[in-house]
């Protein structure tokens, strides 16, 4: 079931809306897992962010796909066999995710620096300086 507001969102700006869709603690640590490793199953995604439950993340995955920034593509085998890719519009967030992450190095570079590890989805594409 899923969780329904009693009220229903009122965004006032532009940017409200792009948090609402790619923001919070998971879906842009989601987005920058899958396009770190391209096409990714349910356990490895769970696997490379470690401390998500299945609930968390299962509802991510949805909202996500709702959204249309992932695609969830279901082969009928036996066992079962799912895969998640970014859309185009999912790909479309990464500069934004990228450009997030070199003002926080730049912010907070020395504190950074000891606590992070490297960001993969700014390593992956080569982005100078993150």
């Amino acid at each position: 079931m899923k969780y329904e507001p009693k009220m229903e969102k009122e965004i006032m700006c532009p940017i409200e809306y792009g948090i609402d869709i790619f923001g919070g603690k998971w879906k842009a640590r989601i987005i920058c897992v899958i396009s770190a490793n391209g096409v990714m199953r349910y356990s490895e995604i769970r696997k490379e962010l470690g401390n998500i439950t299945d609930a968390v993340l299962a509802a991510m995955l949805k909202e996500m796909i709702a959204d249309e920034l992932i695609s969830r593509r279901q082969y009928n085998e036996i066992p079962p066999k799912v895969e998640y890719a970014l859309t185009s519009r999912g790909k479309s967030v990464l500069p934004i995710l990228q450009s997030i992450c070199h003002w926080s190095r730049q912010q907070t570079q020395d504190e950074l620096d000891r606590k992070l590890p490297p960001c993969k989805t700014c390593d992956q594409l080569h982005y100078e300086n993150c």
